[in-house]
Formats: C-alpha cells, structure tokens, sequence
C-alpha cells in the first residue's frame, strides 16, 4: 500500500510540472481496496481496472518503472508509451488494462470470464 501512495504521489508531482500528459486520475486513498482485492487473485486471473489503474498494475507486479514509464510516454513504459495513465496493459501478469470510459470493460471482463 505505501509503494502505490508513493507512486501516486510522485506521478502528481510528475503530472503537476507538465512531465506527464494526457489525463491523470490518481487513486490516492484507494490503496486499500487495491491491495485487498488483488491480494486473493490467483496468478491465473485476470484483473481489468477503471481509469485509476496505476495500483492495480503495481500490485499485480508490473515493475513501477514500467507503469511511470508509460505515464511519461515512452518506449518502455508497460503499454509501449502508447497507453498513457488510462490504459496501463500488462498481459504477462493477466492485467488486461484500464479503461476510460466508465463501463466500458465490462463486455471485455464477461469475455474473459468464460
């Protein structure tokens, strides 16, 4: 839970100086129910976020430097720097990304879970 507040934190700092673009939804008090929820998934589930899904990413076990990476846009970032903030993707550890529009995982989510 402190890595994710830190990570957040810093990518508010990042985002603040205009080092970060696009949108930035941090979820700073949320680190609970992030590291609750990911904590009884089995390595065989898949996990798909909101807009708020740096934690998730984290908790899954993406490297943090990947995840920061992809907010500043670049090639190493976990989604190729193509992603941004909204759209972390990490199909190695079944993080099947996050997504912009409120709802809009839920059709992917109920294909995954067949």
């Amino acid at each position: 839970m402190a890595l994710i507040r830190r990570f957040e934190e810093e990518a508010g700092r990042q985002y603040q100086q205009a080092k970060a673009g696009g949108f930035l939804h941090l979820a700073i008090g949320e680190e609970a129910t992030i590291v609750g929820t990911t904590s009884v998934m089995r390595p065989d589930d898949y996990l798909i976020g909101t807009y708020r899904t740096h934690g998730h990413a984290i908790a899954r076990g993406t490297d943090p430097k990947n995840v920061m990476a992809e907010l500043f846009g670049r090639e190493d970032g976990c989604s190729r720097g193509r992603g941004g903030s909204m759209h972390i993707f990490d199909p190695e550890r079944r993080f099947m990304g996050g997504y912009g529009i409120v709802g809009g995982n839920l059709p992917i989510a109920a294909g995954l879970g067949l």
